[in-house]
């Protein structure tokens, strides 16, 4: 099974290739993939380039392609009628590019004429592209992508599924520590807070001001920095000079890599030290030279969930390496309830974008994972690193999550 389900990987990973190196040899061509019923055509734009590429192949990519090989392994997707039907896939590369990304997704709806969309990476991309996947009519399964904006996207569209959460989830479970932390005495009321200027980072600081303020402490230093920033020695310094005992940075994993690089160079050791995505990443021990414990970020799994455990488990021996602590389940379930709602009502979008908006699945993060108001709830919000491990962690514990441990220990 192992190696019929790496050949299928590699096929997929061939096919995306083959699309990429069509795009730029027949730019403005109109796809051949013809559009007949021996096999369901699924489309997607990701960055396979560029300074996004290091997020969407730790996140997006190796779940796409996990899901595709395990679905035409075993026969192809189920149709309501009990026939199958294997996937072929249409793959760009959208260069870290928002206009990319967009031409992208309109050549797959206009011109290759694929079954569905897959949703692209980041937030940022994913805003983007949610106009055209409804004037479309295709359900938008946005699981790498956090805002607050969801519910109104929802209203707008109701073909839009958001699995990540809102930043002000985040922001008020991570505010809830903070406070509980200072309550006991281990850290002071002061926050230096830094925010990439990209959808993501813009979000989640304008939920972050009010959720700290309202809770008493001081943003001693707040300061938002370009997507192409990759030298954070003054910001780290200025940072320091501010006194805080938390330091939260809203980044990407280029900036997340080296704010960890550059604060171990600086000594830069406060209570708490919470950074973007990347921080999750199974790499990230390695980025930062072993030295992680309790370091925090978004999401955190429990490591005692036997679903989420099995399919860790599967993802290293089909991928050839762990998912992420965060996004990469979420991803997969959402690939799972894509499957099981084309099963249930075929391949007419309406009817599946209708079916994942009311129905219950069986997923990766239980047997009962439903969306409300097309949106995924049973997300774990805040993650530490402890004992090798990034876990869901919570002011209290319990509920399948570990209590918080701080302050930071010093770099090793």
């Amino acid at each position: 099974m192992k190696s019929s389900f790496e050949g299928a990987v590699r096929a997929a990973r061939h096919l995306t290739t083959c699309a990429v190196a069509a795009l730029a040899i027949t730019a403005g061509a109109t796809s051949a993939v013809a559009q007949d019923r021996d096999k369901v055509t699924i489309g997607y734009a990701i960055s396979k380039s560029g300074p996004n590429a290091g997020g969407a192949d730790m996140t997006v990519t190796p779940n796409y392609e996990l899901w595709i090989a395990e679905v035409n392994a075993a026969g192809g997707l189920k149709m309501p009628d009990g026939s199958q039907l294997p996937i072929e896939v249409v793959a760009y590369d959208d260069r870290s590019s928002a206009e990319e990304v967009v031409r992208a997704v309109e050549r797959l709806a206009t011109q290759d004429k694929v079954d569905f969309i897959l949703p692209p990476w980041g937030t940022g991309f994913n805003l983007a592209v949610a106009p055209l996947m409804a004037k479309f009519g295709y359900p938008h399964l946005a699981g790498a992508a956090v805002t607050d904006k969801a519910s109104d996207f929802v209203k707008r569209w109701d073909t839009s599924f958001w699995f990540m959460g809102g930043s002000a989830d985040y922001v008020s479970a991570f505010t809830d520590i903070l406070v509980a932390e200072r309550e006991a005495g281990r850290i002071n009321d002061k926050i230096a807070m830094i925010s990439v200027a990209d959808g993501f980072g813009i979000d989640l600081v304008k939920a972050a001001r009010p959720s700290f303020e309202a809770a008493g402490f001081d943003i001693a230093y707040d300061k938002t920095f370009p997507p192409q920033t990759s030298d954070f020695a003054t910001i780290v310094g200025e940072a320091s000079n501010s006194e805080a005992d938390t330091f939260v940075a809203f980044t990407y994993p280029p900036h997340t890599f080296a704010l960890t690089k550059q604060a171990k160079v600086a000594s830069f050791n406060p209570p708490v030290f919470y950074l973007g995505v990347g921080a999750g990443f199974p790499i990230y021990p390695k980025i930062a030279g072993g030295s992680v414990e309790g370091t925090m970020s978004l999401g955190g799994i429990d490591p005692n969930n036997k679903l989420n455990a099995e399919y860790r488990n599967k993802h290293q021996e089909v991928v050839g390496r762990a998912p992420d602590y965060w996004g990469s389940v979420l991803i997969y379930a959402s690939l799972q309830i894509l499957e099981q709602a084309i099963e249930r009502v075929g391949l007419d979008k309406a009817a599946v974008a209708e079916e994942i908006s009311t129905g219950t699945f069986s997923t990766v993060l239980g047997a009962q994972t439903r969306l409300e108001n097309n949106q995924l709830r049973a997300i774990n919000w805040v993650g530490q690193w402890q004992d090798g491990q990034f876990v869901a962690v919570s002011k209290d514990g319990g509920n399948g999550t570990a209590a918080v441990k701080l302050p930071k220990p010093d770099w090793e």
